[in-house]
């Protein structure tokens, strides 16, 4: 029987694995150990790799003046809501016309409540546009306002190298140079810009058939497929997997593209809790047990949708947890790496190579190339008769237009590069890069007392700031230190949940990493935002452990 070692120091979680432990899972009888501890629920722990992640909950007084914030905002709402229906102040929403007053409303007053008197106060931290190649840093085009964020305009002046903490160019393959971007320039030449055709018709070129088989190459699987679209990956491709009759069990945290894809499908989708390994098998069970409801009917099909990073909590997945449930209870296993393929493992092959686990392990490998690869669009990779279904019965192959060319020899050179098939270790050294800069970012922050969810490998950074108020004031007084970052709200996190994302890059330089650090201690102090109570000792507390069985 396995026995791992497990630490914990309030919501920091540790997991060191047993050499005995197979890779992929483990052998029939296997005891394992709960690790990970989140919001009182523990979850298994089966892999090697140390898994580190923190969800450190708030102080209450927090909490209580997080909802005072909302609360105090609401009743301005209300009262500025009647100003507006008695022409005390101007109406800048659109509204219903007095002849459509029988209709049906195609705009509804209490829905848009929050846009228009929460959101629209802090406005000015969203939908900034830049002018630059969002590398390392970026040139922001400068924008005011004359009517409290309902409308802006541009000044004609530039901010000029800005701190780019919100894109997602893990390994700084959104580039400029002319040297890097050789072979892409030559591509444009030959082929232009556009397809202007589908995969089924006359949109598969050569690049394309070349870059299916590096990417089946780099994944360690028998073949692949790529789209023009990223979110279209997971939104037309999982309704040609399942339908009707399937069940679909779904992390509650996944991206829209996961639970928009779930719903085209038809099938029945069922939610378990974040990366919770007893609240999936729980399912599993009442599944296997009672089938589809009324008619008691086994399930066509039950598959399992995860992703390898989790882009708003920072967090990565419990594959090897998730692989053997998958296989003692017959299940299909459908990942989305689009914030881990380049970002995550030893040489960037994502949360597969992380847990030192085999591709096969996984029956739908989904992926983008819109994050580390600098470039666009999506893959699914597996097993050869997976591919050559979706190539008959994806909708993206059907009815979108294929990936251009230019696009496809980026994604090549990028993938080149990480193998090493380019004759450098650049790429190698890419992933070690961004790494330690994550490490190293997430390290320095825990020690100034912010509260950081999620993992410690993930380049995906929250950092909590809770009270409403302190969204805009944050982005701002970071724009003033030109530092770009990502503020994030109700509704997309919860109500009591607002936070920055930072995500970390390897084309950051240290110079510029402490640079945003400084930046963030001194406004951490004036905005208050260090909640953490935790001591930041390398040594954890020791905690009991208790431990439940799986079965192959």
């Amino acid at each position: 029987m396995a026995n791992p070692s497990a630490v914990c120091n309030g919501h920091l979680h540790y997991h060191q694995k047993q050499n005995n432990l197979l890779k992929s899972g483990i052998s029939k009888k296997n005891g394992i150990t709960k690790g990970i501890k989140k919001n009182g629920v523990s979850n298994g722990s089966l892999s090697k790799k140390a898994f580190i992640e923190h969800f450190e909950q708030a102080p209450m007084y927090v909490a209580v003046l997080t909802f005072v914030g909302f609360g105090v905002g609401t009743i301005f709402g209300y009262l500025r809501d009647f100003m507006r229906a008695w022409g005390l102040e101007k109406r800048n929403v659109a509204t219903e016309r007095e002849q459509q007053k029988d209709f049906v409303p195609l705009y509804q007053d209490f829905e848009n409540f929050y846009t228009r008197n929460l959101y629209m106060r802090i406005r000015d931290n969203w939908n900034r546009p830049i002018c630059s190649v969002p590398g390392p840093q970026f040139d922001l085009m400068e924008r005011v306002t004359d009517d409290y964020n309902w409308t802006f305009r541009f000044t004609g002046r530039t901010i000029k190298n800005v701190i780019n903490m919100g894109s997602y160019n893990y390994l700084g393959f959104a580039e400029t140079d002319a040297n890097a971007l050789k072979t892409v320039a030559k591509e444009l030449q030959k082929y232009g810009t556009g397809i202007c055709s589908t995969r089924q018709e006359m949109g598969t070129l050569d690049k394309h058939v070349e870059l299916e088989k590096l990417v089946a190459r780099f994944l360690g699987v028998e073949d692949a497929m790529v789209f023009g679209m990223g979110f279209a990956t997971n939104s037309m491709n999982i309704p040609a997997l399942v339908g009707k009759g399937c069940l679909i069990l779904s992390d509650e945290l996944n991206h829209t593209s996961l639970v928009l894809g779930a719903r085209l499908s038809g099938a029945t989708i069922r939610i378990f809790k974040h990366n919770n390994i007893q609240s999936l098998e729980n399912l599993l069970k009442d599944a296997i047990i009672y089938g589809q409801p009324r008619s008691r009917r086994a399930w066509r099909k039950i598959i399992i949708l995860v992703e390898g990073i989790y882009s708003m909590e920072g967090s990565i997945v419990r594959l090897p947890e998730i692989v053997s449930l998958k296989r003692k209870y017959k299940a299909y296993l459908y990942l989305d790496e689009a914030h881990s393929i380049g970002a995550v493992g030893a040489t960037g092959r994502g949360v597969v190579e992380y847990f030192g686990m085999n591709p096969d392990d996984v029956d739908v490998l989904m992926g983008t190339f819109t994050k580390s690869f600098g470039a666009a669009g999506g893959y699914i990779a597996g097993k050869k008769d997976l591919v050559d279904f979706l190539r008959t019965h994806s909708h993206s192959a059907v009815y979108a237009t294929s990936m251009c060319p230019p696009v496809a020899e980026q994604i090549i050179r990028a993938m080149k590069c990480l193998m090493g098939l380019d004759g450098t270790t650049q790429g190698l050294q890419r992933v070690q890069k961004l790494g330690k800069n994550t490490r190293y970012f997430r390290r320095r922050l825990h020690e100034m007392g912010f509260i950081v969810y999620g993992n410690d490998d993930s380049p995906v950074v929250p950092l909590l700031l809770y009270m409403p108020g302190k969204i805009g004031a944050f982005a701002r007084r970071m724009l003033e230190k030109s530092i770009g970052v990502v503020v994030v709200g109700f509704p997309a996190t919860p109500i009591t949940e607002s936070r920055a994302r930072f995500c970390v890059s390897a084309a950051h330089t240290r110079e510029m990493l402490d640079t945003v650090l400084n930046a963030l201690d001194e406004l951490g102090d004036f905005l208050h935002l260090k909640y953490s109570r935790y001591s930041k000792s390398a040594h954890p507390e020791l905690y009991e452990e208790s431990r439940f069985e799986l079965e192959d």
